[in-house]
């Protein structure tokens, strides 16, 4: 019997040291090649470990009750076939007994009871030690910064952050010091079939491409493009135009003349494609005698981000 993965190594589970230096491992989604780079901090009062379901009682504070059984066959499928990808947050249970559950759940009913029926023997948990939900949120937000993630395992962490400790996007652009859209366009990876995404961590399809695939619409036609990029070695910007064709934006209505009032639409179109690519708002005006570009950006770094996307030295 093929041994589960329990995906240690991707979401916020990342974002806490196991060893000295040392991220955890994971078979589906591995760990890129050490750097010198700035190693994680300590997040204080947080561990992780595997646990296994058994060994976990629900929150008694749970103020969800009912879960869409559909929603939930579908959680169980994908853990059986990917194991937890996103940890759980638990503690210690006080005073439990030789043979009792030792940990309780705070975070992650769905993926706890998924867990379960899936059977998997053990999955990816943090350990809390405080009950200041503030501090270790802002723990694993600094370590952020420092982490050596790939563009899944960051989009995951952002989701982890945003439905567990309550955060916005907004609010985790500003602490994070990047724009809006790029915490949006980072996320958009998870809508992405499980192949694609594959491909996008093991560094097979870049980000670019990953946003281009998007467009496509339908998951047969991302998965699709997912190959013909890989097999005939396109471009980001060839995928882009491939993926236009696959969800009908061009063609013979492509062909006509646009009418006066349908041009500020074409640019609002042109704007959201730039803004893809380079993972930030822009915006596109067009008047009588002149137009504007404006792209959005955080910080100094996320400008230099930006021309280095552009193919520039960036600003010193």
């Amino acid at each position: 019997m093929a041994q589960k993965r329990t995906g240690l190594g991707r979401g916020i589970g990342a974002l806490i040291p196991t060893g000295e230096g040392e991220r955890p491992v994971d078979v589906f989604f591995p760990s890129p090649a050490p750097t010198e780079g700035e190693q994680l901090a300590v997040v204080p009062g947080a561990r992780l470990a595997a646990i296994a379901p058994s060994d976990i009682v629900p929150n008694p504070q749970q103020p969800r009750t009912e879960f869409r059984e559909e929603e939930l066959a579908e959680l169980v499928h994908s853990v059986r076939e990917f194991g937890v990808l996103q940890p759980i947050v638990v503690r210690e249970r006080a005073g439990a007994q030789p043979g009792e559950p030792a940990y309780e759940l705070i975070m992650g009913e769905r993926r706890l009871r998924a867990s379960t029926i899936a059977g998997l023997e053990a999955i990816p948990a943090i350990v809390r030690n405080t009950s200041d939900d503030n501090m270790l949120r802002d723990a694993l937000l600094e370590n952020l910064h420092r982490a050596q993630l790939n563009a899944l395992e960051e989009a995951s962490a952002y989701q982890q952050l945003l439905e567990d400790f309550g955060i916005t996007q907004e609010q985790l652009a500003e602490r994070l010091g990047r724009s809006r859209p790029q915490i949006t366009n980072t996320l958009r990876l998870l809508k992405l079939p499980e192949p694609v995404q594959a491909r996008v961590a093991a560094g097979v399809l870049t980000p670019g491409h990953a946003r281009a695939i998007l467009a496509a619409g339908a998951p047969g036609a991302m998965l699709k493009l997912s190959d013909k990029i890989v097999n005939e070695e396109l471009s980001v910007r060839q995928a882009e135009a491939a993926a236009a064709l696959m969800s009908g934006a061009t063609g013979s209505k492509a062909l006509k003349k646009p009418a006066a009032g349908a041009k500020q639409g074409q640019l609002n179109e042109i704007a959201e494609r730039l803004g893809d690519r380079l993972n930030t708002r822009v915006t596109i005006s067009l008047g009588q005698k002149k137009g504007s570009l404006v792209i959005d950006f955080a910080t100094v770094a996320d400008l230099n981000r930006i021309l280095s996307e552009l193919g520039d030295d960036g600003f010193r």
